[in-house]
């Protein structure tokens, strides 16, 4: 228990240890003293009283036989003078004072008679024994009987003086208060001298440890220096050694954390380390840059604060059972998607138990590989092996359709020139002659794989969505869906006119499939500039329509090889083949699209740019001429 007030110094504490201690032996003593003192001093204040008592009654007898009774007096008086004594007198068998040490008065007592207590000693005496008796707390007082002629002649009273016997012991007392002062200041000085042998190495001491805790990396002040030769001495030789040995273990910890911290921020896996409430208690750089948050965010946060939901649920259940059952799970799959530009990816995860302790987990680490990539790669190389396939059984259907195109192409180049065709039969051939060409353009590109055979060159556009139109003509019709044509016919671009067809005829065949109740079809062509880069000049496109629309998860994928909607009726490969024109025109494509919910409006439009430059036209030129040779 602390005691307030009282000194934090060993030197202090010693010293007022030893006077508080030396001062109630003092006081024990002196009360044992005054106590025994007191005992000693009634017993002898007794037997003087009765030798004074005796002498004072022997004196009177002596005084009566020899006739002198006015000798009694002289004797009081002489009685009284002692140092020890207070009052003497003499009175009667029946108390009366006869004598007292204020002297006779011709047998009349002046001094005060007997108290009725002094009067109910006289009963007491037995025989000539002298009786002793106290007064009170202090004030003792004997009588002696007195008899002469073997008759009772009176009684000798005499009281002590309560002042010699206090100045007595007060001089014992004061006598041992010397002796103490004088013993307690001779202890003080060898306990202070005592004291500094001892608290000096302890101070040394002192000012190292916290030297140790101030500046651990110091080494300044060690080793200590030894002032003393003996347990302190051996104490703090010791705590040198024991600064030396945490030196040497320092250094080796320093060099194994500078390993391990290189190890964790160098290694290229993600490390991350949990405490029970799975909360980040320590992440690698490569962790934090694999989920795309700031390192700074994740410590001291659980992992639903840092992680989407589905990925923290998931990697805190793993945590949890690694905590619970002390084993370790490995080649964890776990999927989600960046917090900035939703881009997914895939981890392959491993959680394992810290052990600071045989029998308790303090920790569970998580290793973490990043394999997007490689899950990219295999989905691309699917996807390749897919394309590479579809290619192969294009360039076979190709192959095979080329023979019966070249029997069609002949059949229609003579009813062309039959003489017995009218209008508008010989509008329907010439349509006919130009759709087989372009089956014809889309069989080579097959067998070429986008080779064209011919230059790119000038072509109306007018033209182009007019013929896609006409194709459809039959399912816009019955489908009810009315077309908005937006488009000047006097629009020109240098492209492949057969591609562009080919562009045109899979949005408007989308468009038209979106559509199954009816709808409103819009197709728009104008001059303008590209919206990537306002400095390009071209043509844009915009085809739109009333449709179903698209979710912006269908969005994500829709350009995509064998990605589709349609299930059975569709390949996934329009769009594709679409953004591959595109990109081989160095134009532009971006995609709105509304899915409307309780009867809002929906609709989906598509915006093509082509530019039309000459740098553009010549790297085609370039392009197609290396592609011929």
């Amino acid at each position: 228990m602390k005691v307030r007030g009282w000194p934090r110094s060993i030197r202090f504490q010693l010293l007022g240890g030893l006077v508080l201690l030396e001062a109630l032996s003092l006081l024990l003593f002196a009360a044992v003293l005054v106590r025994q003192q007191g005992q000693e001093s009634f017993e002898h204040a007794r037997q003087r009283l009765e030798h004074q008592s005796n002498s004072l009654a022997l004196q009177a007898q002596e005084a009566l036989k020899g006739g002198r009774p006015e000798a009694i007096a002289l004797s009081v008086r002489m009685m009284a003078e002692a140092p020890s004594v207070d009052i003497a007198k003499v009175t009667d068998p029946h108390g009366t004072v006869l004598f007292g040490s204020a002297g006779p008065s011709n047998g009349v007592v002046s001094l005060q008679p007997l108290s009725a207590y002094q009067l109910v000693q006289i009963g007491k005496i037995r025989g000539d024994r002298a009786l002793f008796f106290a007064l009170g707390r202090n004030d003792w007082e004997g009588v002696k009987p007195i008899y002469f002629q073997n008759k009772l002649y009176g009684y000798a009273w005499v009281k002590t003086d309560k002042t010699w016997d206090r100045e007595l012991q007060l001089s014992i007392l004061r006598s041992t208060a010397v002796f103490g002062v004088i013993w307690i200041v001779a202890s003080v000085i060898l306990a202070w001298e005592l004291g500094r042998s001892i608290t000096r190495p302890l101070a040394i001491l002192h000012r190292g440890t916290r030297s140790l805790m101030q500046s651990p990396e110091g080494e300044t002040h060690f080793p200590l220096p030894v002032t003393v030769h003996n347990e302190i001495g051996e104490l703090v030789e010791a705590f040198n050694r024991m600064v030396a040995s945490i030196e040497e273990q320092r250094a080796g910890l320093s060099d194994t954390l500078s390993l391990l911290d290189s190890m964790l921020a160098n290694a290229p896996i993600g490390l991350a380390f949990f405490d029970r409430r799975c909360r980040f208690v320590r992440v690698n750089r490569i962790f934090a840059d694999t989920t795309g948050i700031p390192l700074s965010r994740h410590l001291g946060r659980t992992l639903p604060e840092v992680l989407p939901a589905s990925v923290a649920t998931q990697l805190e259940r793993t945590v949890l059972d690694v905590f619970e059952y002390d084993k370790p799970v490995r080649d964890l799959e776990v999927c989600g998607s960046a917090e900035l530009d939703s881009r997914p990816w895939t981890w392959i995860a491993s959680a394992y138990p810290i052990h600071t302790t045989p029998n308790q987990v303090r920790w569970v680490g998580l290793i973490v590989m990043d394999a997007s990539d490689r899950k990219r790669s295999e989905e691309a190389l699917r996807k390749t092996e897919k394309l590479a396939a579809t290619g192969r059984l294009a360039a076979s259907i190709a192959h095979e359709i080329n023979n019966p195109l070249e029997a069609i192409t002949n059949l229609l180049y003579l009813l062309s020139n039959h003489a017995e065709l009218q209008e508008p039969a010989i509008s329907y051939v010439n349509m006919a002659e130009h759709e087989v060409r372009r089956i014809s353009e889309i069989t080579q590109q097959t067998l070429r794989f986008y080779r064209q055979s011919t230059l790119p060159a000038r072509a109306n556009l007018a033209e182009l969505l007019d013929s896609v139109l006409s194709l459809h003509q039959g399912r816009l019709r019955n489908l009810g869906i009315a077309v908005q044509k937006r488009y000047d016919s006097n629009t020109n671009l240098y492209c492949f006119a057969g591609e562009l067809r080919q562009v045109f005829a899979n949005l408007i065949g989308n468009a038209i499939d979106a559509m199954p109740a009816g709808g409103r079809l819009v197709l728009r062509a104008r001059r303008s500039q590209d919206w990537t880069s306002p400095s390009r000049l071209g043509v844009r496109f915009q085809v739109a329509d009333t449709g179903s629309g698209m979710t912006p998860e269908v969005q994500k994928h829709i350009f995509e090889p064998f990605f589709t909607t349609k299930e059975v009726t569709g390949t996934g490969l329009g769009l594709w083949v679409t953004s591959e024109i595109v990109a081989k025109h160095k134009g532009s494509i971006r995609v709105r699209s509304h899915c409307g919910k309780l009867g809002g409006q929906s609709g989906t439009i598509f915006e093509l740019f082509f530019p039309d430059e000459i740098e553009v036209a010549a790297e085609m030129d370039r392009k197609e001429i290396s592609t011929a040779v």
